[in-house]
């Protein structure tokens, strides 16, 4: 039993009722680096620390499905030169990281308008895809250039071009066309840096996700931190519109 599990364990968290699914907005990298001093993308390369260490303890803990907001379809309006810097970070840490994700038995999923990337990232992407696809562990998916608004157009423009009528159209018929169908909806979104918004992420998917959100920076969020937020969803009672 990993450590991890026993900290679980003494939290209190039903190790055997885990969200299925938990998106997150890893928020507070700039901020938490500019209050320290230090430039921002310093503090997106502690944030690249913190994630692979959130990645193993999902993995620990046994959840099926992890979904990381880490480029957004907005962020290109950040200055030049961050962009270019968080772009390099992906690469490299993608290039880094497949061989341990494969040790691990995690498997590598991206979500996003691919095509805009730089190719030197895409093909890293692709890479990380591919040489991952046989394992059956954690389904870990990075949502990069992504926008939940971008994702719908998406799915509408699929099924105008397969000339589907306007009376055809059905909830489950667009869910069907967004980019990864096969993925059970988010359970749980956590948000970190204390913001109480979505941001565009997973609008659809995410309709009827229970949010936490810590005002923990997300260079200082642990594995620690993901039982905390994962033993408040437990406390939780999803009703999805009706009744307990």
């Amino acid at each position: 039993m990993s450590s991890l599990v026993t900290v679980a364990e003494r939290a209190g968290l039903d190790l055997s009722h885990l969200p299925k699914h938990v998106a997150i907005i890893m928020d507070g990298n700039g901020r938490w680096a500019t209050g320290k001093g230090l430039g921002r993308l310093l503090g997106h390369r502690e944030g690249y620390q913190t994630l692979k260490g959130v990645v193993e303890a999902a993995g620990e803990l046994g959840i099926g499905f992890l979904t990381v907001y880490a480029f957004s379809a907005e962020n290109w309006r950040r200055p030049e030169s961050e962009v270019a810097g968080l772009m390099k970070l992906i690469e490299a840490a993608m290039r880094e990281q497949t061989a341990h994700l494969v040790k691990k038995n995690v498997r590598v999923q991206i979500i996003g308008r691919l095509n805009e990337l730089p190719s030197s990232l895409r093909e890293a992407l692709e890479e990380g895809v591919s040489s991952t696809a046989h394992c059956t562990g954690l389904t870990f998916c990075l949502a990069i250039n992504y926008g939940g608004r971008a994702e719908i157009v998406d799915a509408i423009r699929a099924m105008v071009a397969k000339g589907t009528s306007a009376e055809a159209v059905t909830e489950e018929l667009v869910s069907e066309h967004l980019y990864r169908p096969d993925f059970p909806e988010p359970d749980l979104m956590i948000r970190t840096a204390g913001e109480m918004r979505w941001s565009n992420f997973l609008i659809w998917q995410a309709a009827y996700a229970e949010l936490v959100v810590t005002k923990t920076s997300w260079p200082e969020f642990t594995g620690k931190s993901l039982v905390d937020a994962l033993v408040e969803y437990q406390r939780r009672t999803r009703k999805f519109g009706g009744l307990s």
